[in-house]
């Protein structure tokens, strides 16, 4: 892609990231063994990862600049996961180092067949704590930040940082994975979330996704928007609306309105595509009435012959949808944009190695046209 077609990169634009890190050990097999079994790997990967290093990493090759928040052990991998992340242009100055550490690891076997994994988790300590963060420590870590984002580990930790950020008006954006203690508290400090099917629907105990995702913006006034990402069959996005945006409003219901979207997508389209709603009175039964659009994208549609490994995907997507945020793209474009960014992460082993930076061909069809301010 030539230079010439790339909107300016956000420069200024700084977004800091709370969460843990950690390493992975990759074993690719033919198929998963049997007990008893002995089998030969194809090859093998050794990689830092961490949902908010890793989506911090992603921001960097697309021009972002991303600063960490986290504790590392000082052991040897916590060195390496040091240099990595320094070598991508993560700005690693505030992460604390523990001394006498240890840095967690995951074994990680890819069936190469079915593209399936399967993991095995060693917690590591010197996990980061409240005690960690000073007050000048925590005003010079948010000094100048656009965006805050949590991947919702050491909740109490992150709480400080949460309702620092949330009292200076930094915009908030969290990935909710998975119910955690704390987590509440973090939802309700949020600007934006993204969180999986299966929060979603556990949190709020929601018969179906859209009217989950009516609940959580319900229940969590402050959120202008929230995700819920499905894999392969995309994700699902509802953004609160005021009632003053449109003069002459229907009322649908949520899963109606979804039913109506999905007819029109097209399964012949390879890259992901994205279809809105207007602003209209969202409502479902027993839960409640919501001024707002909704929002269905699609996956990109990856051959099998070039998917390779899932791991990270949910953080490329996340980390796109911070650029997203940067650059002020509309969701028509930003959720396209961020199923292509993740797609194209799991075209290689392990959750970096085949992030894309913003000279990929494969983001050109985003940066068509104008540039975006």
């Amino acid at each position: 892609m030539s230079s010439a077609s790339l909107p300016p990169s956000p420069e200024k634009c700084i977004v800091v990231g709370f969460g843990g890190t950690c390493l992975d050990y990759f074993a690719v097999v033919s198929t998963f063994p049997k007990p008893g079994d002995e089998i030969r790997c194809i090859s093998t990967k050794v990689q830092g990862n961490g949902e908010a290093a890793n989506a911090l990493t992603c921001l960097a090759r697309l021009g972002v600049r991303g600063r960490l928040m986290s504790k590392i052990a000082d052991d040897i991998w916590g060195k390496s996961i040091l240099e990595e992340l320094t070598a991508d242009g993560v700005d690693t100055s505030f992460l604390v180092v523990a001394k006498d550490g240890r840095t967690p690891f995951s074994y990680v076997m890819v069936n190469q067949s079915t593209r399936a994994r399967t993991c095995i988790f060693t917690p590591g300590f010197r996990v980061m704590e409240p005690a960690d963060i000073s007050q000048m420590y925590l005003k010079s870590a948010l000094e100048g930040a656009r965006f805050v984002y949590f991947d919702a580990t050491h909740t109490d930790t992150a709480i400080v940082v949460a309702q620092e950020a949330a009292g200076q008006n930094i915009p908030i954006l969290l990935d909710a994975e998975k119910q955690r203690p704390g987590l509440d508290g973090l939802l309700h400090l949020s600007d934006y979330v993204v969180c999986s099917a299966k929060f979603s629907q556990a949190w709020t105990d929601a018969p179906s996704l859209p009217s989950a995702l009516l609940s959580i913006l319900l229940r969590s006034p402050k959120l202008k928007f929230a995700i819920v990402t499905m894999g392969e069959r995309g994700c699902l996005m509802l953004e609160r609306s005021s009632d003053a945006e449109n003069s002459v409003m229907g009322e649908e219901d949520v899963n109606s309105l979804l039913h109506s979207l999905e007819q029109k997508k097209d399964d012949s389209v390879a890259r992901p595509m994205c279809i809105s709603s207007k602003v209209v009175k969202l409502k479902a039964n027993g839960i409640g009435t919501l001024t707002g659009r909704l929002f269905t994208c699609t996956a990109e549609r990856t051959p099998p012959s070039e998917l390779v490994d899932t791991t990270g995907a949910g953080d490329a997507f996340i980390g796109a949808i911070l650029y997203a945020l940067c650059m002020n793209m509309t969701p028509e474009k930003m959720l396209p944009f961020a199923a292509t960014v993740a797609a194209s992460g799991c075209k290689g082993l392990g959750a970096r190695t085949s992030l894309p930076f913003r000279t990929d061909p494969c983001l050109a069809p985003y940066f068509d046209g104008p540039a975006m301010t």
